[in-house]
């Protein structure tokens, strides 16, 4: 993510955000596609047989994603901005599993896990320090 991030944001230095967005997405459906061919050859449309059906967000996902590292890296730098991010992910991945969200198995509340927690958001305040 971190050399996406810095090639991503140098690419919206020479046209737009959107444009380098577009761009890495094409790019990523073009590679998947490659990959699909050579070693998969599932049925292709089998992903609209999920449900429910707002899985299929991920996409629209993936671009908010890219847009908000590129912003990120291009305000903070590499460095702030994938600390912030990380910690930022495993924050919600934590609520997603104590909640249960879309579909996961439920966990219960681990007092290490958010100390865990507090040492990441800790490590961001020590990283910033001047």
């Amino acid at each position: 993510m971190s050399v996406q991030g810095v090639f991503n944001t140098r690419v919206t230095e020479s046209s737009s955000i959107w444009t380098a967005n577009a761009f890495v997405q094409c790019s990523a459906f073009l590679v998947c596609m490659a990959a699909w061919a050579a070693t998969d050859r599932s049925n292709l449309l089998g992903v609209f047989k999920v449900e429910p059906k707002y899985m299929l967000l991920g996409g629209v996902m993936g671009a908010a994603i890219t847009w908000t590292v590129i912003k990120s890296m291009d305000m903070l730098g590499p460095a702030k901005a994938v600390l912030f991010i990380v910690v930022a992910q495993i924050a919600a991945a934590y609520l997603i599993e104590l909640f249960g969200l879309f579909g996961t198995q439920k966990a219960d509340w681990e007092w290490r896990k958010a100390i865990g927690m507090a040492l990441a958001v800790a490590g961001i305040a020590v990283f910033k320090w001047e």
